[in-house]
């Protein structure tokens, strides 16, 4: 898991593997059968101990990008590297859908005080909490983590407010 959050896969090989592991590439061999199955099993790892399955504070905008950046501060660069390893190595879709499905399931409890009739709100609250735009911020744009913490929260609380503003029109 370290050396795959270090370097893309291709930059590695079961002999570093092994010898991170204090063991011989046979022993890796024999406990994954291959390097792709060893990558898939660290990326299951990963998906495994990423997002919280409840949130903490569903409903609380500032705690829910808190958490979700605490995730994304610790492995955001990874998941950012597999994101755009998975059309080379197929094998990487299953364990990356998991991981969407998983984020999927963290905005809906996450936001579910404020899912309205708008179908496309919680489309955008996944756009808004979505990876990319914690790397967007954090590192091509270069803002430290509490200017970031503040725009992701700055655009999801204007989204909620559409909302509300929109559900209130209706009424």
């Amino acid at each position: 898991m370290a050396i795959y959050r270090e370097r893309p896969v291709e930059d590695f090989t079961l002999e570093d593997v092994a010898h991170r592991a204090q063991t011989t590439v046979q022993t890796v061999l024999r406990a994954y059968g291959s390097k792709e199955d060893l990558m898939l099993a660290a990326l299951t790892g990963l998906v495994q101990s990423g997002a919280p399955t409840k949130p903490a504070k569903p409903g609380n905008v500032e705690a829910a990008v808190r958490e979700i950046f605490d995730i994304y501060e610790t492995v955001g660069d990874l998941v950012v590297a597999r994101l755009g390893d998975e059309r080379r190595l197929p094998a990487l879709k299953a364990s990356l859908d998991e991981g969407r499905a998983g984020h999927r399931d963290w905005v809906a409890l996450a936001f579910a005080p404020y899912l309205c009739e708008n179908p496309q709100l919680f489309e955008m609250l996944n756009v808004l909490t979505d990876v990319y735009v914690w790397k967007v911020l954090r590192r091509d744009r270069g803002l430290d983590r509490a200017s970031a913490h503040s725009v992701v929260v700055t655009m999801i609380s204007s989204v909620l407010k559409e909302c509300s503003d929109g559900e209130a029109a209706l009424a």
